[in-house]
């Protein structure tokens, strides 16, 4: 996220959206991330959504971690370094997804909100998906977020990127004991102490 605002090309969608608000409140982008966070996650209520120890960490630590990042990251002028800094933020953002969500631990409060929606109203992810963004990506333009070549490449890399990522970084679930025959104690035991199957790529 850092790399991507100081390349001043133009962000993802929901960080068009952080960045116009923090434009409007004069807070900084890691306050503006994890206040709404916060009122995404207070969305998950009415859909009977379960956060899990991932999201929570979602909302505090991307907003605490952009900030630092922030502080120390340099503002570059070339237009080369500048191009760098989109693909590797677009890169790292791959990586960081296919790790938060292959780590089951529950997942972001924007990625909830997209599939309580889904669940709700019966549409498909791609519809759900695209009108979240579009609308953040709206507003956030509209409140003087930033839109440009990144916001482009942002939009067409990181669904693929994260495809391949995420059977890479994906826990394997441990066997569970429901689905051990009688009798099968032993095997039982040894697949527990030993390596899981890994889980099929998404």
């Amino acid at each position: 996220m850092a790399l991507m605002i100081r390349a001043e090309l133009g962000l993802d969608p929901w960080d068009v959206f952080h960045q116009g608000l923090a434009e409007r409140t004069g807070w900084s982008f890691g306050v503006v991330t994890i206040v709404v966070g916060a009122a995404v996650l207070l969305l998950w209520w009415p859909m009977r959504q379960r956060p899990g120890l991932g999201t929570v960490s979602n909302v505090f630590v991307i907003g605490i971690a952009v900030d630092a990042s922030l502080r120390w990251l340099p503002a570059p002028e070339a237009l080369g370094w500048r191009a760098a800094f989109v693909v590797f933020g677009v890169v790292l953002n791959a990586v960081a997804g296919g790790a938060y969500i292959g780590a089951r631990l529950g997942p972001g409060p924007r990625d909830g909100l997209m599939t309580g929606l889904v669940r709700r109203t019966g549409r498909s992810v791609r519809l759900v998906r695209t009108g979240i963004e579009v609308t953040v990506l709206a507003v956030g333009f509209v409140l003087g977020g930033s839109i440009g070549l990144g916001t482009v490449v942002y939009a067409l890399a990181i669904g693929p990127l994260v495809q391949v990522f995420l059977p890479l970084l994906t826990v394997p679930e441990r066997p569970r004991a429901a689905e051990v025959g009688p009798g099968a104690a032993g095997e039982a035991g040894s697949a527990h102490h030993g390596t899981p199957e890994p889980a099929p790529a998404a």
